[in-house]
């Protein structure tokens, strides 16, 4: 059956509405908020690399987390635009493995650096003697570039298992980018396999994520409570404010897409929680920092004031 069909070379992206009228109206509200993400993820990065006072550990991963919202925006946001004025919403069989790799990819790094500054809150406030010590510039280095390979791995692993498979039958993919469960089922061939691998490797990646970032934050709770003075309360609560407010934003909206029962899914809240966590939470996060962090307030009114 596989050899009298011809093979796929472009998959049909259903897009986020038919409605021509509406999209009009989305193009335009998607296009300010892409161009809010650039410029307050570009302009987090600047001020981190030129400000002495933000040359830190927790600003680093602050950086490299900018860098990745914007990368991960920047992989769904520009063809959803494009989509949105194109009469066929196509894209190229090579060119939707190019970004279900960059999509996942980039994904997948924002779960390890989420945790990874969870555990720098947590040896800051639990271990404040030892923290210069052990969050060394090299040390910080070496867990960014651990969040990144691991990403990596998984990704490539998933992407390869993907399409590896036969695609030869119906071309129409039920969302607005490539995404593995809407292209594993429209699959001609057995599905199981990269299936099984999708789920065992992306829930272990990030059942350990959200471990770590429990375990750090229960730890941190703990020491927070036992200490006596109010200031030290402060203190540690708005030390992790915006960092746990990132957390909730970004694992809440995963948790509701891929742990909803199957019986109540829904292809429009599918869609409401994709559109939230690849255009919306990247926007929110530079801004959440910003507007919550002091530091960060100071350093751009120290850099405005040299303009």
């Amino acid at each position: 059956m596989e050899r009298n069909c011809s093979k796929v070379t472009e998959f049909l992206l259903s897009g986020i509405t038919d409605l021509p009228n509406l999209k009009g109206i989305l193009f335009l509200v998607f296009i300010a908020m892409y161009t809010v993400t650039v410029l307050s993820n570009v302009s987090i990065v600047l001020l981190i690399w030129i400000s002495p006072h933000l040359q830190t550990p927790m600003y680093f991963f602050l950086c490299n987390l900018s860098l990745v919202d914007l990368c991960y925006s920047s992989v769904i946001t520009p063809k959803m635009l494009v989509n949105f004025l194109a009469e066929r919403n196509t894209i190229l069989f090579h060119a939707c493995a190019v970004q279900l790799f960059a999509f996942a990819y980039f994904g997948l790094t924002e779960c390890m650096l989420l945790t990874v500054m969870a555990y720098d809150r947590y040896m800051a406030i639990c271990h404040p003697l030892q923290y210069n010590m052990v969050m060394t510039p090299r040390h910080c280095l070496q867990l960014v570039i651990g969040a990144f390979l691991c990403a990596l791995v998984n990704s490539a692993l998933n992407v390869v298992g993907t399409f590896c498979l036969t695609y030869c039958g119906s071309n129409v993919i039920n969302h607005f980018y490539c995404d593995f469960l809407p292209l594993l089922d429209l699959a001609s061939s057995d599905t199981f396999p990269s299936k099984l691998v999708l789920f065992i490797s992306a829930d272990f990646i990030t059942m350990s994520a959200v471990s770590g970032i429990i375990a750090s934050y229960v730890s941190i709770l703990q020491r927070i409570l036992a200490t006596p003075s109010s200031d030290g309360w402060h203190t540690g609560f708005s030390t992790c404010s915006s960092h746990f407010t990132c957390v909730i934003l970004f694992y809440g909206t995963i948790l509701f897409m891929y742990l909803r029962p199957t019986s109540s899914y829904s292809q429009e809240e599918d869609r409401v929680a994709s559109v939230l966590y690849t255009v919306v939470i990247p926007m929110m996060n530079p801004l959440i920092y910003t507007l919550r962090n002091k530091e960060v307030k100071d350093a751009l009114r120290r850099v405005l004031r040299n303009i």
